[in-house]
């Protein structure tokens, strides 16, 4: 095996899984705006994005499945290593741990530190920004927990 093939796998698989990560927590975002329900958001944007987000792991996987059949060693294992990374993470990381976390983590993934939602322009979530102890300029915005 070649010295660089576990550092051109590991480029390919955080690439690829962030891509999915993003895709799923866009939409979890989008329905925690929508209801400001962290659980509802969890299973509206996971309903909305799991079949997606499993396709195209099937998708890569037999892809990379055709890949193994190559006379190469180092395609092969790099083929094996990508399909295999890319079914855990989109069945035991984004499937399993990603919701799990979020809902475990509840109003807490949402927060944005008051300077960096004006370096950003983020309007706070309604929520949130209503906390009744709290005005925006006295203290920092930080959400009470489930």
């Amino acid at each position: 095996m070649t010295f660089w093939l576990p550092v051109l796998i590991f480029a390919f698989l955080f690439g690829l899984s962030m891509d999915y990560e993003v895709f799923i927590l866009a939409r979890m975002r989008e329905e925690y705006d929508k209801s400001g329900n962290t659980n509802d958001a969890v299973i509206t944007g996971l309903a909305r994005t799991g079949r997606l987000v499993t396709g195209a792991a099937l998708i890569l996987f037999m892809a990379f499945l055709a890949l193994t059949s190559s006379p190469g060693t180092d395609i092969k294992v790099f083929a094996t290593a990508l399909g295999i990374g890319i079914l855990l993470d989109a069945t035991v990381v984004r499937a399993l741990l990603v919701p799990s976390l979020v809902s475990l983590f509840g109003r807490w993934n949402w927060w944005l530190p008051v300077w960096a939602a004006r370096l950003v322009r983020v309007e706070p979530h309604a929520a949130i920004r209503e906390h009744p102890d709290a005005s925006a300029e006295e203290k920092p915005l930080e959400p009470a927990l489930d």
